[in-house]
């Protein structure tokens, strides 16, 4: 099975609320089953950001669902979702490399942030989400707070996402899947030097 393949098959088999088809169609539209997860870093290569939805997929219903506590639709929604703001928000570019075993000069790809729509990160993710499918608000706060300490946001001093993560246990599970995909199962999985 492929990851699209199997991205489909979690997202059809757990996202049953009304628009959910028409997120979906919406989707494919875009770049999202081949854009990068980031610009050099975890997955930036293509399909990366499809990769890494699984991984963080896998990782939160690996360690953190609850039966009789939380829901396959919400963890499928979260995860598969979170970083939806990465649609058409990469272009590849080139970039002159010194080949250091030819001393030659070569084109290179990477990935450089062409950022259409600058609405911020988790809340872009809702706010794209939100055109189709309505979110729990436990889904929206999860999804908004997904980068924890590394969201600008929080670097101001407020108090939001500690409270966040005090109300809405979805939220803490989230970006500690998130955070266990990108630095753990994610290594070396960029196509890109840095």
């Amino acid at each position: 099975m492929t990851d699209k393949e199997e991205f489909l098959k979690i997202y059809n088999d757990n996202i049953k609320r009304p628009g959910a088809q028409e997120l979906l169609d919406w989707l494919s539209k875009t770049d999202f089953f081949t854009a990068p997860a980031s610009s050099r870093y975890h997955c930036a290569c293509e399909g990366g950001l499809l990769m890494h939805s699984l991984n963080v997929y896998k990782v939160l219903r690996e360690r953190y669902f609850e039966d009789n506590k939380d829901s396959e639709e919400s963890f499928a929604i979260c995860a598969l979702l979170h970083d939806l703001c990465k649609a058409q928000f990469y272009k590849v570019s080139t970039r002159n490399v010194k080949n250091e075993a030819t001393g030659q000069w070569e084109k290179v790809p990477y990935y450089s942030v062409d950022d259409q729509f600058p609405y911020g990160h988790g809340e872009k993710s809702v706010f794209l989400i939100e055109r189709f499918v309505r979110l729990k608000t436990s889904e929206a706060m999860a999804i908004r707070w997904h980068m924890g300490g590394f969201d600008e946001a929080s670097k101001g001093g407020g108090f939001s996402i500690s409270l966040a993560y005090e109300k809405y246990p979805l939220a803490v599970k989230l970006h500690l899947a998130d955070l266990e995909a990108t630095y753990l199962r994610e290594k070396n999985t960029s196509s890109v030097t840095r």
